[in-house]
């Protein structure tokens, strides 16, 4: 299974994670468009919000278009996809996202770009 791993305590709050991501999925650098997430704690540490890759989009998925590949990877079809968003409401990390540039929402799919571009490790590519 392919998926990202996250370090907390490398995290530096440059959020290079989500510039990368958001700009993969929609082409700018928006982090409202991210499928990764980076908040900041009281503590004036970071919290990173990744998918797991739990398949709990593809449970509520009414019309099947979420579907894991051979690797693990939840993938959305979005050709096929209808928009009805019931895959972000019901996304545990909160990280599926709708935008109002596009009828249908974006998944992470592990690609590993957000990896490749974080200074400090805090972000990796696993195979499982």
């Amino acid at each position: 299974m392919k998926r990202l791993v996250k370090d907390d305590s490398l995290c530096i709050g440059c959020r290079q994670c989500e510039e990368t991501c958001s700009k993969a999925f929609y082409k700018v650098a928006d982090a409202s468009k991210s499928c990764i997430r980076i908040t900041d704690k009281e503590d004036g540490t970071y919290k990173i919000t990744v998918c797991t890759q739990c398949g709990k989009c593809a449970e509520v998925c009414n019309t099947g278009m979420i579907t894991a590949g051979p690797n693990g990877v939840y993938r959305l079809n979005k050709k096929e996809c209808v928009g009805c968003l019931m895959c972000v409401g019901f996304c545990p990390e909160q990280i599926m996202v709708q935008s109002d540039d596009c009828l249908e929402p974006s998944k992470c799919t592990a690609c590993g770009l957000c990896a490749k571009n974080c200074p400090t490790g805090a972000i990796k590519i696993v195979e499982e």
